[in-house]
């Protein structure tokens, strides 16, 4: 781990949360609709815009269990080709979920971010490290973190579930992260209230920008809660989406914004100061 301050960027980046309803299991439905919606993002000026988790099947684990030759994807899937198309044509980044077939692809899937940047090239995906626990009978989870620059910014990645533990965000802030994109699926259920004080927490603990795109509507046998939202690095919301519509929502992630906060708020230098000095084990006294 790298435990370096990273350099702060020079310019603002305005970046975009988009969230819809995927047609379950109509890959290329949904392939337009990220188009469309990517279309969108660029028109507002964003210059990267990220989807919700699995979007491009819809969630649906067992349709994916099912035919992973149809479901999941690798670099090389021409269905792929209008989202390159459409990120060459308007130089815009698109972070969008699929399920992916393991590289041996003979070893299993994975839950994933499938990364294309400002010239419609597909880089290597980011895999989900933390599978709930149904996810774990189809999926195996990720065993690295993926970094983004662009423009001077550092973005780190995340899949749902990932955000739910506090030491995945501050892997990303303690290797120079300053901003954390999540790609999810929250339910209707119980989703709005974890994401309420997931996504604030991790802002807040790390001084990060936060970015979360979320489904509308049902998917996967899911009835989901939308809401996505974008969190400045005080843990407040800067922009939120409805609970129920689709649209795109965008922000400028301003670099002075986030110097001021990290110089009034200095929990991620003292805790990269602590690290750098102690193991922060624990002694056990006995009162019995």
């Amino acid at each position: 781990m790298n435990n370096k301050q990273a350099p702060l960027p020079q310019a603002p980046l305005r970046i975009a949360a988009a969230q819809a309803q995927p047609v379950s299991g109509d890959v290329t439905a949904n392939i337009a609709r990220t188009v469309e919606l990517t279309c969108l993002a660029a028109d507002r000026g964003a210059k990267l815009v990220v989807f919700p988790e699995k979007f491009i099947s819809g969630y649906e684990p067992d349709l994916i269990a099912g035919d992973p030759a149809k479901y999941a994807f690798d670099e090389h899937d021409a269905r792929l080709e209008p989202i390159r198309d459409v990120c060459r044509q308007r130089e815009i980044a698109v972070i969008v979920g699929a399920a992916t077939r393991c590289a041996d692809g003979v070893s299993g899937l994975h839950i994933s971010s499938l990364v294309f940047n400002r010239s419609g090239e597909l880089i290597e995906p980011y895999h989900k490290q933390h599978l709930y626990s149904s996810e774990t009978k189809i999926y195996r989870p990720g065993t690295q973190g993926c970094m983004l620059e662009i423009d001077g910014w550092r973005l780190a990645l995340g899949v749902c579930y990932d955000a739910g533990f506090p030491e995945h965000a501050r892997r990303a802030a303690m290797n120079g992260a300053h901003a954390y994109l999540v790609s999810a699926l929250f339910s209707l259920k119980t989703g709005y209230h974890q994401s309420r004080i997931w996504f604030p927490a991790r802002a807040f603990d790390n001084t990060l920008f936060v970015l979360l795109s979320n489904h509308v509507g049902t998917t996967g046998g899911w009835e989901t809660c939308g809401a996505s939202a974008i969190w400045g690095p005080y843990g407040s919301v800067v922009e939120e989406a409805s609970r129920e519509r689709e649209e795109v929502i965008a922000a400028l992630l301003d670099p002075a914004v986030l110097a001021d906060v990290r110089e009034r708020e200095t929990v991620l230098a003292d805790f990269k100061a602590h690290a750098d000095t102690t193991a922060g084990g624990y002694v056990v006294h006995r009162l019995d």
